[in-house]
């Protein structure tokens, strides 16, 4: 109680990482311009890395403690699932995953992939906690790589604590997932890219929740792109540049010595 009245509260958190959030919305005069969604998720990338976590399971602390907190047969809810990546290699340990997405192609790769492994799987299409109302109370809970698209993440955390009666883990980026593309919008916008959030702000906020966090942190175990193509494409779409600039903004990445990008730093929050 005593460092709760030293700490910021809870409220005062929630809001600060709601106006940092804002800060990365693009301009609107760039989004404009734009081919493209710059923020969507490619449902193919995520189910080569839901492939390849299969094929390789991560041994890392996230994998690890949502795996020691799930009993045999366990129910497990993974929120913002993608195509599964941070659930299924669980394979035969859960009983039955409750999956969820505000994208209903990423749930049908999950369930495809759940299928064939025969993992029971329900899976809930929307935005979290929004259809909190139609997930169970879960043995554990997985939120991963998901908390910098929630502007409301006291609400995002309370339910998922609400929703689970063993323990609630989250993985994130150091820092926002996009911000290794800085340079980049620099050099094409002129414009200098948000800092903040960061995942200390996160677990601050977890923290002044009441909840009793835990953190561990590694270096990310994938590479972010297999190739300077992949890296040149999806940069052209995050920074509302047409296709047709892939080349130059290639060329740009390595100039600016973009380019092998250095691995993330990721950290797994837990509380029981």
């Amino acid at each position: 109680m005593h460092g709760m009245l030293v700490s910021m509260d809870a409220e005062e958190l929630a809001a600060r990482w709601r106006e940092r959030l804002e800060t990365w919305a693009i301009p609107d005069e760039i989004l404009a311009r734009a081919s493209a969604d710059p923020w969507t998720h490619s449902p193919e990338r995520f189910g080569t890395r839901t492939d390849r976590a299969l094929a390789e399971p991560d041994d890392g602390p996230t994998m690890t403690r949502v795996a020691e907190a799930l009993p045999d047969q366990g129910t497990l809810l993974d929120v913002g699932c993608g195509a599964g990546a941070s659930s299924l290699p669980l394979g035969g340990r859960v009983g039955h995953l409750y999956a969820v997405d505000s994208s209903a192609a990423m749930l049908d790769g999950l369930t495809l992939r759940a299928d064939k492994l025969g993992v029971p799987v329900t899976t809930i299409h929307g935005r979290w906690p929004d259809v909190a109302g139609e997930a169970p109370v879960a043995d554990v809970s997985i939120a991963a790589h998901v908390v910098y698209n929630v502007p409301d993440l006291a609400g995002f955390l309370r339910a998922l604590d609400a929703h689970t009666r063993g323990r609630v883990v989250l993985e994130l980026t150091h820092r926002h997932p996009t911000s290794w593309m800085t340079p980049l919008w620099q050099h094409f916008h002129g414009i200098d890219r948000p800092v903040r959030p960061v995942a200390e702000d996160c677990v601050a906020l977890a923290a002044a929740l009441g909840f009793a966090v835990r953190v561990e942190e590694r270096e990310a175990p994938l590479e972010r792109f297999s190739s300077l193509e992949e890296l040149a494409g999806s940069a052209c779409r995050r920074a509302c540049l047409d296709p047709s600039r892939m080349d130059e903004v290639a060329a740009t990445a390595v100039e600016l010595g973009m380019w092998p990008l250095p691995r993330d730093r990721w950290v797994t929050v837990w509380w029981d």
